[in-house]
């Protein structure tokens, strides 16, 4: 059981579009969260992950919806949130508000914090199992993050990273549309259930593309040039 696992797509659709044509096949793709926000494309990557027709016909589009867990600019979009944005962020999250229709809207107001599938064998969060903003950075992870699934998948610190331990397997992808770790690659990471094996995959990508949407959305001008960092 091969499953494809990706975070943080932020309106990238350019990344985004990169990673799904590097993606090898998998059994089901799932996603941690943190669909919309920074990058301009919020409408097309809402309707990627909810399998919705590509906009350009040779995107490789999922064509079912994928298994995704609201994150914290989601939860942003759909409605009210305490977290504290910075001005990009904030930025990111009314020009989402501004170009998702009602539909989108409400399938993002509907994605849960938690998903377990496989028959429970994998869960799917953004933040931390106990804690859905909090940054679970590579430091952290260890086994007592695990509650019996063999399969534990988070988001929200753009940070690659996993871990393989006796209890089961503690995963972050990566970010598809903004990586803070370093490399400017959009992250994705492919996991093998069955053998235990986590593989992860940075993709090369037009930046400058995106910093050229960026600048014509009129968003934040860091927001593009961060990207070429990985920051």
């Amino acid at each position: 059981m091969k499953v494809g696992v990706v975070s943080d797509i932020h309106g990238n659709r350019v990344a985004l579009r990169e990673v799904l044509a590097d993606m090898p096949a998998v059994d089901q793709l799932v996603c941690a969260g943190d669909v919309v926000g920074y990058n301009p494309w919020h409408a097309d990557c809402v309707d990627a992950m909810r399998g919705e027709p590509a906009a350009l016909p040779d995107d490789p589009w999922p064509t079912v919806p994928v298994a995704t867990v609201m994150g914290n600019h989601d939860r942003a979009v759909a409605g009210e949130t305490p977290f504290a944005f910075n001005g990009m962020a904030q930025a990111g999250v009314e020009h989402a508000k501004a170009q998702l229709d009602d539909e989108q809207l409400a399938w993002l107001a509907d994605l849960p914090d938690e998903r377990l599938l496989f028959e429970d064998r994998v869960k799917v969060v953004h933040g931390h199992p106990d804690d859905r903003d909090h940054y679970t950075y590579p430091g952290e992870f260890g086994p007592e993050l695990l509650d019996g699934e063999a399969l534990l998948i988070m988001g929200h610190t753009h940070h690659q990273h996993h871990e393989v331990y006796d209890e089961g397997i503690v995963c972050n992808p990566g970010s598809v549309g903004q990586p803070r770790d370093g490399n400017y690659r959009a992250a994705y990471a492919v996991v093998d259930l069955d053998e235990r094996v986590v593989h992860e995959h940075r993709v090369d990508y037009d930046t400058t593309a995106v910093i050229d949407a960026v600048e014509d959305a009129d968003l934040p001008q860091e927001i593009g040039f961060r990207l070429t960092q990985g920051r």
